[in-house]
Formats: C-alpha cells, structure tokens, sequence
C-alpha cells in the first residue's frame, strides 16, 4: 500500500486516490498497474518488461520514452551501502525519472517549491514519474528490495546532479549498520 507522508506536518495519507490527487497537483505522475499475466518470482526481464507492455507502450506513445529496462536491488547486492549512497543526497535529473515497482518497496523524497518536504512509499503496482528538474532523493528503506521496470528518454539523461543542499539530511534515517545486515533499522 503506497503511503504518503509529511513528518513536518505529523501527517500520513494511505487513500491511493488522495495520493495520487496531492501529487498530480505538483506534476508528478502516480498510477497503478497490473500484469497481464502472473510472473513467477524469477522472471526474466523480457518476461516482466512483456507483462506491462501495454502500459509501458502507453508511456512511450505519451511522453517520448525510448529505452526500458528491468533492475532489482535486494540486500545481497554487491557494493550495496555505495549504490544506496548514490541515491540518498538531494538530486535533480535532466529528464524524468520514471518507475514502476514490480515488487518490494522504496522510498521517494520530495523537495517542491512551495510544499513542505514529502515522500512515498512505492509499493508493487506503483508507478511514479519524477519530473525533470524535480528536488528529489530515493532510500530503499530498511527492507532494501527493489525491482523496477525503468524508462528513459536517454539513459545518459538520467545521471544525478546534486544540489549540495543538505535538506535530505534532515529526513534520511541513519542506519548504524550496512543496509544488508539483519540489525540495519
């Protein structure tokens, strides 16, 4: 269940359609999807990537994206505590940030003019869409598993440009130990 959270404001929203309502109102898009046919666990990316065709060739029709990829992070990924560095630090991209959550959860944080800082918990058959330009950072949380179906106007476009803010360190958790290890909070 995706939720909505605004820890300045003490304030939760867990109703799908308020949360999508609050975020189309600051130009990012939420939506759910469903497969069109059940995916084993171990399905490859092709298999995944052909369940959510129809949505996926929906996006690149309406908004131009040309490239789609599956990843997964779980907590056996190597080099994990520096992939999620990479991501903690508000950030800014030259194009969108689109995702569509396959399975487990993440957490995307948001820093718009003229809203209090935010963030969503993704969940399976979430998709959101970060706008180009668009104050942002992602933790995997403390569960750290991920797998997404992305989409790129240009993969190059994608690369992160850090704002130097320091407005992220406010609102991450700190984690004592390595993400992957079981006392991780």
């Amino acid at each position: 269940m995706a939720l909505l959270t605004i820890p300045d404001e003490n304030t939760e929203i867990s109703d799908w359609n308020e949360i999508s309502a609050f975020l189309a109102a600051r130009g990012v898009r939420f939506e759910q999807w469903a497969a069109s046919a059940p995916l084993a666990d171990d399905a490859s990316a092709e298999e995944v990537i052909g369940a959510y065709e129809s949505d996926i060739d929906r996006l690149k029709r309406e908004d131009g994206y040309v490239v789609c990829d599956v990843i997964s992070v779980t907590s056996g990924t190597p080099n994990l505590d520096q992939v999620r560095a990479k991501f903690l630090p508000e950030h800014t991209h030259s194009e969108d940030e689109v995702r569509y959550f396959v399975e487990g959860s993440g957490l995307f944080w948001f820093n718009i003019a003229g809203s209090p800082v935010f963030r969503v918990r993704c969940e399976r058959g979430d998709l959101i869409a970060v706008p180009k330009n668009t104050r942002h950072w992602f933790d995997f949380g403390p569960t750290c598993f991920v797998k997404c179906i992305r989409l790129f106007n240009d993969p190059a476009g994608w690369v992160a440009n850090y704002t130097g803010s320091g407005i992220d360190q406010k609102y991450n958790p700190v984690y004592a130990t390595p993400v992957g290890s079981a006392a991780a909070v």
